[in-house]
C-alpha cells in the first residue's frame, strides 16, 4: 500500500512539473508530384539504410544512378493521380490526426505530427517538443507491425535526433498495436460495412513486402522457415514482420467471421530481383479470378492512412489485374485515416505507452 501511495505521488508530481510530448510519425510523401519532388523523397526513403539494406556504395551507385532518375517521372505520374487540391492525403489525414488527437488528449499533451521522410521531418517535430520543457516524449510510429525498415527506422532517426541534446526527457517508443482492441475493431467494422452491401467470394488482405534477408537477419532465434512458422504469433517470432501480418490477418478474419479458406494474405510493392516475403498480391489475383471467384474485398492493413500503395495499388491496379482475368468486383477497404475510433486508438496508445 505505501509503495502504491508512493507511485501515485510520483505521477502526480510528474504531471503537474511538465507535459508529455506526442511525436507521430508516419513514413512520407513527396512535397508535390512534381519529378524533382519526387526524386528527392525516393532519394532520402530509398537511402535509408534499413530499407535497402546493401552496403553504402551499391545503394547508392543503385538508388541515385538507376532508381530515381528512372523511377520518378513514373511515379510523379502516379502522384498526381493520387494528389488532392489541399495536398497529399497522408499528408492531410496526419495534420488531421494532429489536431483530433491534441484536442482528445487535453492540455497536457503536445502533439506534433512529423514524417520519416520529408516534411515535416522528425528532427522539426521533435525540436519544436524540446522547446516546451516536457517531461516525456512518446513516439507513435504509425506501423501496426514492426519491421526493421519502417518502426525500426523511426527509432534509430529519432535516436540520432536527440543524442546531443544535452538535456533528454524520457522517451518512451509504441513498437506496434497489430492487436490493439480498437484498431482490431476499426477495420472490422468498415470491413463488415461492405460485407453488408453485397456478399464476396473471397478476401485479401495484402500487406507492404520486405526483403526475406531482413526477417533472416532479424530472427535470432532461428524459426523462421517463411511458412508455417507464421501459423501462429509467440515468444519466439514475435518480431517477425510476415509473422505479425498474419496475426493481423486472423484477428481481423475472426472479428468478421471470415470461413477458412476464405482469405488470402499477401504482399505487394517489391523492389528489385532479390526475393521478398511470399505470396505476392499480383501473382495471386489471376489465380483467385482463374478459380471462378468473381467479387473479392480487398484490406491493406499495414497502413493506417490512405496513400499511392493503398487507393493506386491495392485500390486501382489489382482491381485492373483482377477485371483482366475475369473478375466483376474488386473493393478496397479504406485506412482508418482520421476516423473517430483511430484517434481512440491512439490515445490509448500514448496514455499506456
Amino acid at each position: 500500500m505505501h509503495t502504491n501511495t508512493l507511485t501515485q505521488a510520483s505521477i502526480s508530481q510528474k504531471k503537474a512539473i511538465g507535459k508529455t510530448g506526442v511525436l507521430i510519425v508516419n513514413l512520407g510523401t513527396p512535397d508535390s508530384p512534381s519529378v524533382p519532388d519526387v526524386r528527392k523523397y525516393l532519394r532520402e526513403f530509398l537511402m535509408d539504410e534499413r530499407v535497402i539494406d546493401i552496403p553504402y556504395l551499391n545503394r547508392w551507385l543503385l538508388i541515385n544512378l538507376i532508381i530515381a532518375p528512372f523511377r520518378a517521372p513514373k511515379s510523379a505520374k502516379i502522384y498526381r493521380q493520387l494528389w488532392t487540391p489541399a495536398g497529399s492525403p497522408l499528408k492531410i489525414y496526419g495534420y488531421s490526426v494532429e489536431e483530433k488527437l491534441q484536442k482528445a488528449l487535453g492540455e497536457n499533451y503536445v502533439v506534433k505530427l512529423a514524417m520519416r521522410y520529408q516534411s515535416p521531418s522528425i528532427e522539426s517535430g521533435l525540436n519544436e517538443l524540446r522547446k516546451e520543457c516536457l517531461s516525456e516524449i512518446i513516439v507513435v510510429p504509425f506501423f501496426p507491425q514492426y519491421a526493421s525498415a519502417s518502426t525500426g527506422s523511426v527509432y534509430k532517426k529519432v535516436m540520432e535526433v536527440v543524442k546531443d541534446w544535452e538535456v533528454l526527457p524520457e522517451i518512451r517508443f509504441v513498437n506496434r498495436f497489430l492487436d490493439h482492441p480498437k484498431f482490431v475493431e476499426g477495420f472490422v467494422n468498415l470491413g463488415k460495412k461492405y460485407m453488408a452491401q453485397r456478399d464476396y467470394d473471397h478476401f485479401v488482405f495484402s500487406y507492404h513486402g520486405i526483403p526475406e534477408r531482413q526477417i533472416t537477419k532479424g530472427d535470432v532465434a532461428n524459426v523462421c522457415q517463411f511458412g508455417t512458422c507464421c501459423d501462429k504469433l509467440d515468444a519466439r517470432n514475435q518480431h517477425c514482420y510476415r509473422a505479425q501480418c498474419y496475426e493481423t490477418t486472423r484477428l481481423f478474419v475472426k472479428g468478421m467471421g471470415i470461413p477458412e479458406g476464405k482469405y488470402t494474405v499477401a504482399f505487394q510493392s517489391r523492389l528489385g530481383k532479390t526475393p521478398w516475403i511470399k505470396p505476392y498480391t499480383d501473382e495471386i489475383i489471376p489465380e483467385l479470378a482463374k478459380k471462378g471467384i468473381k467479387s473479392v474485398l480487398a484490406f491493406s492493413p499495414a497502413f493506417v492512412a490512405d496513400c499511392l500503395e493503398t487507393t493506386i495499388e491495392v485500390g486501382d491496379e489489382y482491381k485492373e489485374i483482377f477485371e483482366k482475368e475475369g473478375g466483376e468486383h474488386w473493393q478496397l477497404v479504406e485506412s482508418l485515416n482520421d476516423s473517430d475510433i483511430w484517434i481512440e486508438t491512439l490515445e490509448d496508445l500514448v496514455k499506456n505507452a
